[in-house]
């Protein structure tokens, strides 16, 4: 921010904000869609939330991550079926193009991301 000392809310949030893909920003620059956060009544701290499509990108890298850090096109299919019901746990199918982006990223079809889903939800027997 602005050579002040942080605050201790912007430090205690921090990890969080990071884990997210939020930024803080000065509260002077605040605009209507950032979150305006409160510390004992009084404004301490605006956060900008990232946009979803943003969001979706950095569950997709952060899955990765979990399985070694290799594509995850490479992944054998029991683990593609584990990233599917992870993703789907964080929200992922909820964003517009969600099922395309992960399908695209796990080198598989629409229709095979849809058939893991079914079958995590019971519709389809394996």
């Amino acid at each position: 921010m602005t050579g002040q000392p942080e605050h201790p809310l912007a430090a205690a949030v921090g990890p969080l904000l990071a884990a997210i893909g939020a930024t803080p920003v000065p509260l002077d620059e605040a605009r209507p869609d950032d979150v305006v956060l409160e510390w004992e009544g009084t404004r301490a701290l605006a956060v900008r939330l990232p946009h979803l499509g943003s969001a979706l990108d950095r569950l997709l890298a952060e899955t990765a991550r979990r399985f070694g850090g290799r594509p995850l096109a490479e992944l054998a299919r029991p683990e593609k079926q584990l990233v599917v019901a992870l993703l789907e746990e964080r929200g992922a199918f909820t964003v517009r193009h969600g099922v395309e982006t992960v399908a695209a990223a796990l080198g598989v079809s629409r229709f095979t991301v849809y058939n893991y889903l079914n079958r995590r939800n019971g519709s389809t027997p394996d």
